[in-house]
């Protein structure tokens, strides 16, 4: 009875930026739990790699090179996967970089550039599949799952990224509008906020992965930082029937570090 509560078999999910780090976790999670799996990611190579990855899952799994940033390729996109999938259950608005500036020189390139990804790609994203969603309930076939991938800026500031700050804090805002707004056609909407999450970029810099390890360690309450398998349970929950009267929450998965003073 557990396994049935959060088995996804016959649901299709749609991850951006999903061909490493978090975003692979979160595919890959998605995957475990039965889910078809649509990837998405700028490179169509690394794309692959990922999908053969997941594919020993014995689930379906398709990829697309996809810039979110370019609207008319996001609608490109969502269109293909529903045609060759026949559904989308899940999306996952993962698809973000960072950069770093102080801000009194800030340009307004860095700034823009970074709210290009981080927020409009994902406003693009959230936006195809909403209709997607809005147009299956309208013939019978009501529900879905949105998660929106944020961030502890979200809640506490951090230098030298106020334009990674105010792109979190508007994708978190924009999640309860939209839970909101789609609870009438049963779908669901929810902001995750991992904390520090080591990922392979970060352990590629053996020195950087080191100190964000003793930083962790010496902050959070479970003594170490996180990984993206740490984040498969909470992203399948929330793709699954388990979370079916879950919606506009801000989950935050930090090992403890927001809970304590220290």
């Amino acid at each position: 009875m557990t396994h049935e509560l959060f088995d996804l078999s016959g649901k299709v999910a749609l991850v951006t930026g999903a061909n490493s780090g978090l975003g692979f976790g979160f595919a890959r999670g998605l995957a475990r739990a039965g889910a078809d799996v649509v990837i998405w990611g700028r490179r169509a190579d690394k794309n692959e790699v990922a999908a053969a990855a997941l594919r020993q899952y014995g689930r379906r799994v398709t990829t697309r090179a996809v810039d979110v940033t370019r609207e008319a390729e996001v609608v490109e996109a969502v269109a293909a996967a529903v045609q060759e999938m026949g559904r989308i259950d899940c999306v996952v608005a993962n698809a973000g970089i960072a950069t770093t500036s102080p801000f009194t020189s800030m340009t307004s390139e860095l700034w823009h550039g970074l709210l290009a990804t981080n927020l409009h790609g994902a406003f693009y994203t959230l936006r195809e599949v909403a209709r997607h969603m809005t147009a299956r309930a309208a013939a019978g076939d009501a529900g879905g799952s949105m998660i929106i991938c944020g961030s502890l800026a979200i809640m506490s500031g951090v230098a030298q990224m106020a334009h990674y700050g105010a792109a979190k804090g508007a994708l978190n805002s924009v999640g309860k509008s939209l839970a909101v707004e789609l609870g009438a056609i049963q779908v669901r909407v929810n902001v995750l906020a991992p904390g520090l999450i080591i990922t392979e970029m970060i352990q590629q810099d053996p020195d950087t992965c080191e100190m964000l390890k003793s930083m962790a360690e010496a902050k959070a309450p479970l003594k170490r930082p996180g990984y993206p398998e740490d984040l498969e349970g909470i992203v399948v929950y929330l793709a699954s029937n388990a979370s079916r009267y879950h919606t506009g929450d801000t989950i935050v998965i930090d090992g403890g570090k927001s809970a304590s003073t220290w």
